[in-house]
């Protein structure tokens, strides 16, 4: 008998196949004394799991084909460079000499202090970097516990076709599935813009999470059918529905064959109106995709990666040296630079400040706050961009404005450095762009008043919806109210959106939404005419907009924003969209 399963679809996609069921690791880790005489014996106990470690992380990376997606060495080659920092491989000896203990438990002590650093922090996306200090520490205890690594990550390929269901994955293993040529899987928990949903997105991996209790129907080996755009997981489908399923999936593979049609080709809607596609990038080695999906920039350039895993954070000519290196790439396409958006609850990192910990970091010290509070770790970064802009075009975004004081402040900062910059005969763009992030209710409410001071506005809708709706969007228990239909957030984008218009000045949208095919139709008759997206999405998002006609979709934006909830609003846009595609 077929059974189906709900939950949250993350990424689209169908998929067929046997189940793989992960189980996370559970090391009974305890504490013993270790003699005196015996201390560096274990020590060396200790340096040697940390040797294996490396040994097997090289050699899955070794054993990766050269046509393997970047982003999979990535994730191998930073879990490397973890194992040669401090924190996890000279700080655990120390805990070992101190405390005379074993190895283990030194390693848990450590483990446990990087993690809690790494919750208190307010920003998601580091959030999820505690998941590569659990991959890395429980590789090196499995070598000190003589245990076998698990299945999905042996260099066979045993694995081929399979899809995988696991209470939770980190980052690192959505990474890894491609390699291991894992189709899809299926997660018990999590939301749609967890770090993991997201990754699925980008590497085209269909994907369902919030799929609770699912082991609980889910055997080792079954036979499932997974549809990713609704949802549903099918267990031991009939025939049917299994015949229907490689029907859709074979369509959906000469749809992505078609999307290629559109590279270089203009983006401009059925009634004439040019709209701009830009790309979102998080670290150096993704610009060349780019490139390849031809998108018309980069819309948001995260450079948090710079102040990750060192002690220092980076200075002027290091900032200058990669967003240079960074404009070669682009050939002249427009770059828009986000400032550092770190919080300052803890102390880790090249990015973080001594200080009390956070009781709601969300909230507290970060993006703009910090670095007006920090102008030594602010500075560098400005002086850098502003010195690159003489090599392309660049723009300057300012994450989470909340007042016009810190506006203020910033375009005073930049004023001083280009006076520094003048006095010593450096050049530099004189028309450079300065902009900010719409991420905040307040901002978006006060969005005319920032609009007077700034070249451009980006609203970011991870944010702006997490704040609007008084939710953390990683909080499995709430992230059901992430709501991005809300007439209050539909409400808060088109405010935005109007304040640009009537200032003349360009707003994009950043966020997870502006990426979203769902949303392109509303999106676009609220007035967006500018997103910035990942490059995984761009393709899709050009082919929507390149048939449909804006004089439509203002009508439909106008029903949405007089509807009473999302939920009349989701049913408006469905509607919509089956009609317009």
């Amino acid at each position: 008998m077929t059974i189906a399963l709900h939950g949250v679809g993350v990424s689209r996609g169908i998929a067929v196949g046997n189940v793989h069921i992960i189980q996370r690791d559970q090391f009974d880790i305890r504490e013993y004394s270790i003699e005196p005489g015996s201390i560096n014996k274990e020590i060396q106990r200790f340096e040697m799991a940390v040797t294996n470690a490396r040994q097997q992380l090289r050699a899955i990376r070794d054993h990766i084909p050269g046509t393997t997606n970047t982003d999979i060495t990535a994730f191998i080659d930073t879990h490397l460079l973890m194992l040669e920092d401090a924190a996890l491989n000279h700080e655990p000896v120390r805990l070992i000499r101190e405390l005379a203990c074993n190895a283990e438990w030194a390693l848990k002590l450590q483990r446990d202090a990087l993690v809690n650093v790494f919750e208190e922090m307010d920003d998601a996306y580091l959030r999820t970097r505690k998941d590569d200090v659990d991959y890395v520490v429980n590789r090196i205890q499995r070598m000190l516990l003589n245990q076998a690594p698990p299945k999905h990550e042996e260099p066979d390929n045993l694995l081929t076709g399979h899809i995988v269901l696991a209470s939770d994955l980190t980052p690192a293993d959505t990474v890894m599935f491609q390699y291991h040529g894992i189709t899809a899987f299926v997660t018990e928990y999590g939301g749609p813009t967890s770090h993991t949903a997201i990754l699925a997105r980008s590497l085209g991996i269909p994907a369902i999470v919030g799929m609770q209790h699912a082991m609980r129907y889910i055997n080792e080996d079954d036979f499932i059918i997974l549809d990713g755009a609704r949802g549903v997981v099918l267990i031991n489908p009939e025939e049917l529905a299994l015949k229907h399923y490689r029907k859709l999936q074979k369509e959906e593979k000469r749809y992505y064959t078609s999307l290629g049609k559109l590279k270089g080709k203009p983006t401009i809607t059925l009634d004439g109106t040019p709209i701009e596609l830009h790309a979102n990038i998080e670290l150096p080695r993704d610009f060349d995709t780019v490139l390849q999906v031809g998108a018309d920039g980069v819309g948001l350039y995260r450079t948090e990666f710079m102040y990750m895993n060192r002690e220092t954070p980076p200075d002027e000519e290091e900032h200058y040296e990669t967003y240079t290196k960074v404009m070669k790439i682009l050939k002249g396409l427009p770059l828009t630079i986000r400032t550092l958006d770190l919080g300052a609850d803890k102390q880790v990192d090249g990015g973080r400040q001594s200080g009390l910990v956070a009781s709601n970091p969300a909230l507290g010290l970060r993006a703009i706050r910090l670095c007006l509070k920090e102008p030594a770790l602010f500075r560098p970064q400005l002086r850098a961009i502003i010195r690159a802009s003489i090599h392309g075009p660049v723009r300057v975004m300012i994450p989470m404005l909340s007042n016009i004081n810190e506006m203020i402040l910033v375009l005073q900062m930049i004023d001083e450095i280009k006076s520094e910059l003048d006095e010593k005969r450096i050049p530099y763009d004189q028309n450079l762009q300065v902009g900010g992030m719409i991420e905040v209710p307040a901002a978006a409410v006060c969005a005319d008043v920032f609009a007077r001071h700034l070249d451009f506005l980006s609203i970011g809708t991870n944010d702006l919806i997490q704040y609007t709706m008084a939710i953390d969007r990683v909080n499995d228990e709430v992230n059901y109210l992430y709501d991005p239909l809300h007439p209050a957030v539909l409400r808060l984008i088109h405010t935005t959106l109007q304040a640009g218009e009537k200032a003349n000045i360009p707003v994009a949208m950043c966020g997870e939404m502006a990426g979203d095919p769902q949303y392109t139709h509303l999106l676009l008759g609220l007035g967006l005419r500018e997103f910035s997206v990942h490059p995984a999405a761009l393709l899709e998002i050009k082919q929507i907009i390149n048939q449909c006609k804006l004089t439509i979709l203002k009508k439909l934006a106008k029903k949405a924003l007089n509807a009473d909830n999302g939920i009349e609003v989701a049913e408006i846009m469905a509607s919509a969209n089956r009609s317009l595609s």
